[in-house]
């Protein structure tokens, strides 16, 4: 049960490339946006789709394979962890994000 506390799964596309990072410690860090769709009708019947925004960052081995096959518009299915993380601007303000760190990934369509 305890690999349930923090789970998320997604199925979305890429918004741009990725961005990766090689640091210094050999380690590979890919990071991209998925958008996912919802779609409703509101009050009047209209046909509404609101779509969402996640942060994904991927490390290592599904880093190497988010280099090698993933682009911008891709459709791909995302398991991970949400993670929330804070840190300063070059203004010294401070700003806080929630990513969802991906541990499985799976790529859909053509």
């Amino acid at each position: 049960m305890n690999t349930l506390r923090n789970k998320v799964q997604l199925i979305g596309n890429l918004g741009n490339d990725p961005e990766i990072v090689n640091l210094e410690s050999g380690k590979m860090l890919a990071k991209f946006s998925i958008a996912t769709n919802e779609s409703y009708k509101n009050s009047n019947g209209e046909k509404v789709t609101d779509t969402q925004w996640h942060n994904i960052v991927a490390w290592g081995k599904t880093a190497q394979i988010v280099e090698k096959y993933i682009a911008k518009g891709k459709e791909v299915a995302v398991t991970g962890k949400l993670t929330n993380r804070a840190w300063q601007d070059k203004d010294g303000v401070k700003r806080y994000t929630t990513e969802i760190i991906c541990n499985e990934l799976l790529m859909l369509g053509k």
